[in-house]
C-alpha cells in the first residue's frame, strides 16, 4: 500500500510540473514525467537536444524547486513578484527572460476579459515557462508540439508562442470590429439605444490590452541588435518577423480604439443636439405662454381699478393683446434659433 502511494506521487505534483517535453533534431518531441526531468537535468544528453518545462506557480514547492534544480538568473525570480507586468523580452546574463501577457477572453461579452501572465526563461538547451492560470496560447503551443511539429531551439518555441498569442489578439480585434460595425450602422440609421456605454466598455478593454500586450521596444531592440552567441541566426530572424507581425496587430488594436473614440464623440454630439432641440422646444413653449401668464396675473389681482372690467368687449381686447404679444415672442424665439 505504501509503495503504491509513493509511486503515485512520482508525478508532476511533486514540484508543480504540468508537462515537459524533450526535443531531438528531426524527431517528434517526447513528453517526459518528473522523474525523467530530474534525470535529464543531471545528464543533458546530446548537444542538439533541449527541454521544455511548463510549471504551475500555484504549487507551493514550484519556486523552491526551480531555485534548487534550475540554473535560472535572479532576474527571473524577481520578475515573478514584480508589480509591473508589461510584455517584454530581454537578454539577462546567458539567458533570455520573457514576460508574456496572455488573454483569457470571453467572446460573448466584451467586458468579461482578463489578462494572465506567463514567465519564460530560455537558455541554449532549456526553456522554462511558469504561470498561475491556464493560458490559451500555451495550450496551442502544446497542441502543436504533440501534433509532431518540429522545433530546432528553445527560442523557436518562444517565437511560436508569440505568434499564437498574436492569433488570439487578432480574433479579439476581429470580433470587436464586427461589434463596432454594427454600432456604426445603428448610428447612421439614427438608432443610438445604449451604444455609448457598450463602446466605452470596448474601449476600456482595448486600452488595457494595448498597455499590457505591447512589447517593450527598448529591451527588444537591444536583444535583436546584440543577440546571445548561442542563438541561431534563423531564430533571430524569426523573432524579428514575429515581433513585427505582433506590432502590426497592436497597431490595428490602436486604430480600432481611435475609431471607437470617434464614434463615442459622434454619439455624444448627436445626444447633445437632441438635448438642444428638446431644450429649445421647452423654451419656445415657455416664451409663448409668458404673455398670457403675465396678463392673467395682473387681471387676476383682487384689487380695485382693474381695467376693462366693465367693458363688454374687454375679453376680446385681452385676447387680441395676448395673441399680439405671443406672436412677437414667437418670432423673437425662432429668430434666436436661426442666429445659433
Amino acid at each position: 500500500m505504501n509503495h503504491s502511494i509513493d509511486h503515485g506521487h512520482q508525478d508532476s505534483d511533486l514540484f508543480g510540473l504540468l508537462y515537459g517535453f524533450r526535443f531531438k533534431p528531426g524527431e517528434k518531441a517526447e513528453q517526459i514525467d518528473s522523474a525523467t526531468v530530474l534525470k535529464a537535468l543531471q545528464d543533458p544528453g546530446a548537444p542538439d537536444e533541449f527541454l521544455w518545462l511548463h510549471l504551475n506557480l500555484a504549487h507551493a514547492a514550484c519556486q523552491r524547486w526551480m531555485q534548487a534544480h534550475l540554473e535560472l538568473p535572479e532576474e527571473f525570480f524577481e520578475a515573478l513578484h514584480e508589480g509591473s507586468r508589461s510584455t517584454r523580452i530581454e537578454h539577462v546574463d546567458s539567458a533570455l527572460l520573457a514576460v508574456v501577457n496572455d488573454v483569457v477572453f470571453n467572446f460573448s461579452s466584451m467586458v468579461s476579459s482578463d489578462i494572465s501572465t506567463l514567465w519564460v526563461c530560455a537558455r541554449s538547451r532549456l526553456l522554462v515557462s511558469a504561470r498561475l492560470q491556464p493560458l490559451h496560447s500555451v495550450d496551442k503551443l502544446r497542441s502543436s508540439v504533440k501534433a509532431g511539429e518540429h522545433f530546432r531551439s528553445p527560442l523557436e518555441l518562444l517565437v511560436h508562442l508569440l505568434r499564437d498569442q498574436g492569433e488570439v489578439l487578432t480574433q479579439i480585434v476581429r470580433k470587436t470590429s464586427q461589434s463596432v460595425d454594427q454600432i456604426e450602422d445603428q448610428l447612421l440609421s439614427s438608432r443610438l439605444s445604449t451604444n455609448r456605454a457598450e463602446l466605452g466598455a470596448m474601449r476600456r478593454v482595448l486600452v488595457r490590452l494595448q498597455r499590457l500586450l505591447a512589447l517593450e521596444p527598448g529591451s527588444l531592440l537591444r536583444l535583436l541588435n546584440r543577440p546571445p552567441q548561442w542563438l541561431q541566426k534563423e531564430d533571430v530572424k524569426e523573432l524579428r518577423k514575429s515581433t513585427e507581425e505582433f506590432a502590426l496587430i497592436i497597431n490595428d488594436l490602436t486604430a480600432l480604439g481611435e475609431r471607437i473614440k470617434l464614434l463615442q464623440e459622434e454619439i455624444a454630439a448627436n445626444l447633445n443636439e437632441q438635448s438642444n432641440r428638446t431644450l429649445f422646444t421647452l423654451t419656445v413653449v415657455t416664451v409663448l405662454a409668458l404673455p398670457i401668464n403675465i396678463i392673467a396675473g395682473f387681471f387676476g389681482m383682487n384689487v380695485g381699478g382693474v381695467p376693462l372690467s366693465q367693458d363688454p368687449e374687454g375679453f376680446w381686447i385681452l385676447v387680441a393683446l395676448v395673441a399680439t404679444f405671443t406672436v412677437i415672442a414667437g418670432r423673437w424665439a425662432f429668430r434666436k434659433r436661426r442666429d445659433y
